[in-house]
């Protein structure tokens, strides 16, 4: 009776020992599985994050952009209205605003890219 009993308890002590090892398993798989998930989130979120800076983008390139071009034109019409000339204030200064404010959204949009590949270099 006592080898019966002492296989019962060896039996016990080894399926304790399984089950150590089940639960270790178990937890790595669980920890992989977070983590997996945790990335899947945080991809996500940076793929938002993207979208919404890429529509910030455009809204800041297109009021850099006609911002100085609608102030250049409001100002040509002022000088047409009270210093008369031979040329256009209004097409002239027109022009020179929208000059103004391509070379105003390039350089945004240089810098933007420039931000850009430093932070997909510093994750890398």
């Amino acid at each position: 009776m006592s080898d019966e009993a002492g296989g019962k308890t060896e039996g016990k002590a080894g399926g304790k020992a399984s089950a150590g090892r089940s639960e270790s398993e178990l937890s790595r798989r669980v920890e992989v599985r977070a983590a997996r998930k945790l990335k899947g989130q945080q991809a996500q979120h940076q793929a938002s994050q993207t979208i919404w800076a890429g529509l910030g983008m455009i809204g800041l390139v297109g009021w850099s952009v006609a911002v100085p071009t609608l102030l250049g034109a409001a100002l040509g019409i002022w000088l047409d209205k009270n210093y008369p000339m031979n040329h256009s204030w209004t097409l002239t200064l027109l022009i020179i605003g929208l000059i103004a404010g391509c070379l105003n959204a390039w350089y945004w949009l240089a810098r933007e890219d420039r931000a850009t590949h430093e932070g997909e270099r510093q994750r890398k």
